[in-house]
């Protein structure tokens, strides 16, 4: 018997992906997606919010079937789950670009620019020497065309520019943040990659994080209350702002702290089960 949706159409439900909704060989299980999607049919609101692009995301999530906005590059952009289209998406400044390339002249050996050319998001690398930790990103999207290389820094900030990346050893990323972070022009995020022994340094405008485009997701679609579930540390702002804020079991005890419950691991369905026992009923 199918999943029968309770009266509670007031809330917005938002999970993080990577190490949450996601299992751990960056796949959906089956069984997460039918779940979701029935309770989307049944008239949950539910939708993910990520640091990935929506263009990475959809090789993940491409088959639930949202009716929601999807919240992206850590808030900057919202875009359409079903068909990759972005819907809003935040862009730096002339002199926010004109600083970045000040404050960090390493951005070449380090990371990568996201730019929107017409209605396609490339994210943009300087051809030559990389750290390891980049070129192994550059390497794991060889055959994306829309991961591609230019001659010049001036070159990364092409068409509208709204999102930097730098991937590398903690020490190192952490010098760069620590450049970067004052500045109340754009937010900046320094974390631990979910899978692999790297620290990224991501970099967007402002008022582009997770918790502030929930709360602009909520105020626009009219809901009442907020329930989140995520598993890092990047997820405690929008714990923070959550009604209520469920951790996965694998998730940091420095996450943890912060929720309202723990539940299972990502590799367990956990949160589509939640959804299930908590909403639905056989």
């Amino acid at each position: 018997m199918k999943a029968v949706l309770k009266e509670d159409s007031k809330t917005l439900y938002v999970s993080d992906l990577d190490g949450t909704l996601m299992r751990n060989d960056e796949t959906l299980s089956q069984d997460t997606v039918q779940i979701i999607n029935e309770l989307v049919e049944k008239g949950l609101a539910f939708t993910y919010a990520t640091a990935r692009s929506i263009e990475s995301a959809r090789t993940i999530t491409g088959g639930l079937r949202l009716k929601l906005p999807v919240i992206t590059r850590n808030g900057a952009v919202l875009a359409d789950n079903m068909t990759g289209k972005h819907l809003e998406r935040a862009l730096f400044t002339q002199e926010e670009v004109s600083l970045i390339k000040e404050l960090l002249p390493e951005l070449p050996r380090y990371g990568f620019v996201s730019c929107f050319l017409g209605e396609e998001m490339h994210r943009l690398y300087v051809d030559g020497e990389h750290v390891p930790e980049l070129q192994g990103y550059i390497d794991y999207y060889e055959k994306n065309p829309t991961v591609r290389p230019v001659a010049t820094t001036e070159e990364l900030f092409c068409g509208e520019p709204g999102y930097v990346t730098l991937i590398g050893p903690k020490a190192d990323i952490a010098v760069l943040y620590d450049r970067v972070k004052g500045y109340p022009g754009w937010e900046s995020l320094f974390q631990k990659d979910t899978y692999r022994d790297e620290y990224w340094l991501e970099i967007c405008p402002r008022n582009c994080t997770k918790a502030k485009t929930i709360q602009k997701v909520k105020e626009k679609f009219g809901y009442d209350r907020v329930v989140v579930f995520g598993d890092g540390i990047n997820d405690i702002p929008m714990f923070k702002i959550a009604d209520e804020a469920y951790a996965v079991s694998n998730a940091l005890d420095e996450l943890k702290q912060f929720a309202t419950g723990i539940i299972g691991s990502n590799e367990e369905n956990a949160v589509a089960e939640y959804l299930r026992q908590q909403i639905g009923k056989e």
